[in-house]
């Protein structure tokens, strides 16, 4: 049994217990990524595109690669920044987290990217995301979850951002 085997259903368990529970901000931790605050933005009816937050702390340097949810047909890590006077979006291949430091996935900055939508997200349902990371040595390892679905951040999460969160390895 690897690593990730071992700790997926802890993870998986956790995540349950805290949605079940009704605090979206509650904290979970597995072996080398704490999140917290994790939430995804409602939609409507026709709305393709959504964005997913947290915050994200890594006990050891870690580089968060990709997400992936059965819920979007394309899901990326995504970056919002001023480039002269235009905000642009883009995705990003890699997010690194540095060793004890907290990254935060919020909306202006660094965000979860959920597209083509296979059906609305509605607010008081959870959507499933797999964070990817890989270590220092290049190994990969999953992070599931299962975040709330939100019109604005859960109390608990950080206010000027409206995000959200989970662990992995």
């Amino acid at each position: 049994m690897t690593k990730n085997q071992w700790i997926s259903p802890f993870i998986v368990a956790a995540a349950l217990v805290a949605g079940l529970a009704g605090n979206a901000s509650a904290h979970t931790e597995a072996a080398h990524v704490e999140v917290d605050g994790a939430w995804v933005r409602a939609t409507v009816p026709g709305q393709q595109g959504t964005g997913g937050f947290m915050r994200l702390k890594a006990k050891e340097s870690l580089t968060l690669v990709g997400v992936r949810s059965e819920a979007a047909a394309v899901s990326e890590v995504h970056e919002m920044k001023m480039e002269g006077d235009v905000m642009r979006m883009r995705a990003i291949s890699a997010l690194a987290l540095p060793a004890g430091k907290t990254v935060e996935l919020k909306s202006g900055g660094y965000h979860l990217m959920l597209q083509q939508l296979k059906a609305p997200l509605l607010k008081g349902t959870e959507v499933p995301v797999t964070l990817e990371f890989k270590d220092a040595k290049g190994e990969l390892s999953r992070l599931h979850l299962r975040l709330p679905v939100a019109m604005t951040a859960p109390t608990g999460a950080s206010p000027a951002a409206e995000h959200s969160h989970g662990h992995a390895h």
